[in-house]
């Protein structure tokens, strides 16, 4: 059965702005759900955001402040910002030309668990490489989508993937590279790996991405394979 959600591209906007924006979706899902419950409430549908971030840097709630090879000044200077949240997985990097993407799931009524709903975020940006003749894979030991994981000295993550979810609703998501500005990288290990690289699709294909082109096709490498109903658009 298809599960309906709204879409959303909110284009590029501070990180604590759009944090408290899908905080506000998630509580509001979850209470519908408890209203549901007892009987007063009716369906809520899902909300699937779309965003490009400042330069920010953001810890998961079991991450380590060492992976972030910055203080305060060189943080100013490299015109960024630092949150600790709360999702899973360690630390992280948002910038402008990456595709960020917070699903607010209720995987319940999708009759997912949340181990399943990692591996269909991994799938449908392993679908949207292939759509580039790229072959994205998983790391065993580690989320998010990797090019040659199984090769230690070529292994370079592509997709970041760091969720959080209470009653089975999800927040936070993935971070998609497209033309992403990869210096940034340098100066973390990202998710917590020292031995392993990043890259994006510009880097890949050696020429920049259009953006809204690359929006669309992992927008629809979502809606196949979650069995999206969009309330909003045409899929």
């Amino acid at each position: 059965m298809s599960y309906s959600v709204k879409y959303e591209d909110i284009g590029l906007l501070d990180y604590k702005e759009t944090w408290d924006y899908q905080a506000a979706i998630f509580k509001e899902l979850i209470v519908s759900k408890k209203d549901n419950e007892n009987g007063s409430g009716s369906d809520k549908h899902g909300t699937l955001i779309f965003v490009e971030h400042p330069h920010v840097y953001t810890l998961g709630k079991s991450g380590s402040e060492n992976n972030l090879m910055l203080d305060y000044i060189q943080l100013r200077a490299k015109e960024a910002k630092f949150f600790r949240i709360d999702r899973g997985g360690d630390i992280t990097y948002h910038g402008p030309g990456q595709i960020v993407g917070y699903p607010i799931f209720d995987l319940e009524a999708m009759k997912i668990g949340l181990k399943e709903y990692i591996f269909r975020l991994e799938e449908a940006i392993i679908k949207t490489l292939h759509e580039y003749d790229l072959t994205g894979a998983r790391l065993e030991g580690g989320t998010g989508v990797w090019l040659e994981p199984e090769l230690k000295d070529k292994a370079r993550k592509i997709c970041a993937i760091g969720v959080k979810a209470s009653r089975y609703v999800t927040m936070h998501g993935f971070a998609f590279n497209v033309n992403t500005d990869l210096t940034y990288f340098s100066h973390i290990n990202p998710c917590g790996f020292t031995d392993k690289g990043v890259t994006s699709l510009e880097k890949e294909l050696s020429r920049s991405q259009d953006l809204d082109e690359v929006k669309n096709i992992v927008r629809r490498k979502l809606g196949e394979v979650f069995d999206l109903d969009w309330t909003n658009m045409k899929s």
